[in-house]
């Protein structure tokens, strides 16, 4: 069974760390988390859920308005024609549905499967808004703190500069 929500909840909570949650409609693009969650302050993203052609799975955690370019990106992470993860297998591996990718989700990846790259714009914000496992909520924490979190799950994310890797 996938964690929830207050899953996520109970493990910022035991790892000290502060953070708000806002409810809101579901939203299931970047352009619907504008319009309805564009007022929260703090750096918002977008969250791609892609794997390469050997099956090595990716989570890009970028700021919502980096221009992501996959041919691009797979050259500066090593890996091989990167294509959209099916929802099948999103949810086999971090139990969420498309709209709702996280780097939250990741505590549902215990076999650690999923590399993480997150981007060194969004970790330079004071503040940054992820859907905790919901599309129907966005919780705001520190980037230390996403860091820490994503660690507490077993996994170790690299940090670049996704923009850099664009022509």
């Amino acid at each position: 069974m996938p964690a929830t929500p207050d899953d996520i909840f109970a493990r910022l909570n035991d790892l000290g760390i502060n953070y708000e949650t806002h409810e809101h409609v579901p939203v299931f693009t970047v352009e619907e988390s504008r319009e309805h969650c564009g007022h929260l302050p703090g750096c918002h993203s977008k969250n791609l859920f892609v794997k390469d052609k050997k099956g090595v799975l990716w989570l890009i955690v970028a700021r919502d308005d980096a221009p992501i370019r996959l041919n691009q990106l797979e050259k500066e992470i090593g890996a091989k024609r990167l294509s959209f993860g099916k929802p099948e297998l999103l949810m086999e591996v971090m139990g969420v549905v498309p709209g709702a990718v996280t780097p939250f989700g990741l505590i549902n990846d215990t076999e650690v499967r999923v590399n993480v790259v997150l981007d060194e714009k969004l970790m330079a914000a004071d503040i940054v808004n992820f859907h905790p496992l919901s599309n129907d909520q966005t919780t705001a924490l520190t980037p230390a703190d996403l860091l820490r979190c994503i660690e507490s799950f077993g996994h170790q994310p690299r940090v670049m500069n996704v923009d850099a890797v664009m022509d």
